[in-house]
């Protein structure tokens, strides 16, 4: 059996959030199973506890659960219908000295603010949007880079009841278009520009473009200009909690929007509250003082994940521009090490190329207070959890982390009280009823399946947004099993309990009908330092779909047949004959979505002359022509 490369010290089953909140309400920190089943069978009781363990504020109320009517046992279930709280009082809680948010851009950390601070600027903004009429079932949304303004007005947009809906402003005109056009806000609020590796983007004609589509004009705040001074600077102003319902609107995310036109998923504010808490305090032992941070744009929901950890009293670091502005690879670890961040998150992208340029954070920073390392928006390969354990640092908990905007939350995820074993996800979430399904609809143990959810959780969204909404949540996740949550990844839970990732289902290649999920070629092929980066999809002809690879040589190699022979030698070797690529090609770059996932999906319309829905949410869309040209009719032959 493989051995696991980190194992808890036995004081956690004392220390961290996780053995304190089990037991508190008698259970062995050694048996996370046995809390596991009870967090899934007694729902009530287990987000109740999470409620009273984390000290939410606002009012419980009497009931916990309340059951969707008959038939129906998951889709419809609503959560704690007499309470009564307010987001933003949550976040805003502890200490007013207390540090609460670093701010740091390409030259470093640019500002650092106390609790007190930020609660300032939030009541100044807050009272600016009170007064434009912003308050309970209303709709702000943002153009906005990762800094002090965005998290200011979310907050402040949060705090009246109304919903928030951010977006990136990296995205093209399209982008930006599809999202804000179909949320029809009162207020927007937006940069005339942003900057990134050193280079400014002047997104003002977007942003007009924007504002004249929407069938209302909305306000218009302009972060730095007269009109933010206007509206949010308002000096003296007393910062207000009215407390909403649990299920009061409180964001409305975007899928990437990669296969058409972006879903605008409603998620309400106590399942976000209660979801964020139990992942950071337990899962994440995040602790009161800690610093976490997550490169991350705000159109990602790992934004919203992220600033979520003030409501644990910890300070969040706000991240703009490029990760490695210049190519600077020191930047993120140099602000993470002068910071003193606790938790340092990024994606299985950002750590490879630090691996494929030999760059190893320990060797130039101390990192004392690292005691995290999280990855999420693709697998972590195996590979990756190793070369995290010998360049960065030996006695953190690496956690690759899944779950997806959805459900603005984890599915699977880490541990202080579990090992981790290199290419598994530590456990399955308490709270979360998370199995692999066969085809039959069977949970199974030890072999591929489809990542179902059977039992309801908080934070399952409100609805989608716009007509039919309803009709279209329901079809979305609950349409494959009947009222059983089904969410599009191909997952294997193993005899452990831990849980391996292998991609999604809608990307799941079927050479000889035998399913394969593209992290298992990614695995293989990335783990060579001639190749760094590939995507992998399924290529019909004459009616028999067949694996197609492609890949970006690292600097200084070419894909040549001989390099060509070993990656599909490797891929037989360690795969299996079924995962051989009858099309190999070397481009020079990967589609992705501006969150960085990699969209297979895309690149097989491409590869086939379809059209591709939504170009607009692909941050490089010329890599999709790239592969096109390959396999058009007398096109270059693979390798």
């Amino acid at each position: 059996m493989t051995s696991a490369l980190w194992h808890p010290h036995e004081s956690a089953f004392d220390e961290s959030g996780l053995a304190r909140f089990a037991l508190d309400y008698g259970f062995d920190p050694h048996d996370y199973a046995a809390l596991h089943d009870w967090s899934v069978t007694e729902r009530g009781d287990f987000w109740s506890a999470v409620w009273e363990f984390a000290g939410v504020i606002g009012e419980r109320g009497a009931v916990a659960e309340v059951p969707p009517p008959p038939p129906a046992h998951m889709f419809g279930a609503r959560w704690f219908p007499g309470a009564r709280l307010n987001f933003a009082e949550n976040l805003l809680r502890g200490d007013d000295e207390r540090q609460a948010v670093v701010v740091a851009d390409e030259t470093g950390v640019t500002a650092r603010f106390t609790l007190g601070e930020l609660k300032r600027r939030v009541a100044g903004a807050q009272h600016g949007l009170r007064a434009l009429g912003v308050g309970e079932g209303g709709v702000v949304a943002g153009i906005m880079p990762n800094g002090i303004d965005n998290l200011v007005a979310y907050l402040a947009t949060v705090s009246l009841g109304a919903a928030w809906a951010g977006c990136s402003p990296d995205f093209g005109a399209a982008g930006i278009r599809d999202r804000i056009g179909q949320v029809a806000p009162s207020v927007l609020v937006t940069v005339d520009h942003y900057v990134y590796n050193g280079k400014r983007f002047d997104i003002s004609d977007r942003v007009a473009a924007v504002v004249d589509g929407l069938p209302e004009r909305p306000t218009l705040i302009v972060s730095g200009g007269p009109s933010w001074v206007e509206h949010f600077e308002s000096t003296g102003a007393e910062l207000r909690f009215e407390r909403f319902a649990f299920d009061n609107p409180l964001l409305i995310m975007f899928t990437s929007g990669t296969t058409g036109l972006p879903k605008c998923i409603v998620h309400r504010t106590g399942g976000v509250l209660l979801q964020h808490l139990k992942e950071h305090r337990l899962h994440g032992d995040v602790r009161a003082g800690d610093l976490v941070s997550w490169y991350t744009s705000t159109g990602w929901m790992m934004y919203g994940w992220l600033v979520s950890a003030l409501a644990s009293e910890a300070s969040v670091l706000l991240i703009d521009g490029s990760p490695s502005p210049g190519g600077e690879n020191r930047h993120l670890w140099r602000v993470a090490d002068g910071a003193g961040v606790t938790h340092f998150g990024t994606s299985p992208r950002y750590l490879a190329s630090l691996a494929d340029a030999g760059y190893r954070p320990r060797e130039h920073f101390g990192l004392e207070r690292l005691r995290w390392l999280l990855s999420s928006g693709a697998p972590l390969a195996a590979e990756q959890y190793r070369w995290a354990y010998d360049a960065i640092k030996p006695d953190i908990v690496v956690a690759s982390i899944s779950g997806g905007t959805d459900i603005h939350g984890c599915f699977m995820l880490g541990s202080p009280l579990h090992p981790v074993y290199a290419g598994e996800i530590s456990c399955i979430a308490l709270g979360m009823a998370v199995a692999a399904a066969d085809e039959r609809g069977l949970r199974v143990v030890g072999a591929k399946g489809e990542l179902v959810c059977t039992e309801p959780f908080p934070s399952m969204p409100l609805t989608f947004l716009g007509p039919d909404g309803q009709r279209r949540f329901h079809d979305a996740y609950f349409s494959a099993r009947d009222d059983v949550w089904t969410h599009g990844d191909l997952i294997e839970v193993t005899d452990r309990g831990t849980v391996i990732v292998y991609g999604r289902t809608d990307a799941t290649l079927n050479p000889s009908g035998v399913r394969i999920g593209t992290a298992e070629l990614y695995r293989v092929v990335e783990a060579r330092p001639e190749i760094a980066d590939s995507i992998a999809f399924g290529f019909v002809a004459g009616g028999t779909e067949e694996v197609a690879l492609c890949v970006v040589p690292a600097p200084g190699f070419t894909l040549t047949a001989e390099l060509a022979d070993a990656i599909r030698r490797d891929l037989r070797e360690a795969a299996s004959p079924r995962h051989v690529p009858k099309y190999l090609f070397a481009v020079t770059q990967i589609p992705y979505t501006a969150n960085g996932k990699k969209v297979e999906t895309a690149a097989k319309a491409a590869a086939s002359g379809r059209t591709v829905p939504n170009v607009g949410s692909i941050a490089n869309p010329t890599a999709l022509d790239e592969i096109a040209a390959f396999f058009a009719p007398g096109g270059v032959s693979p390798a």
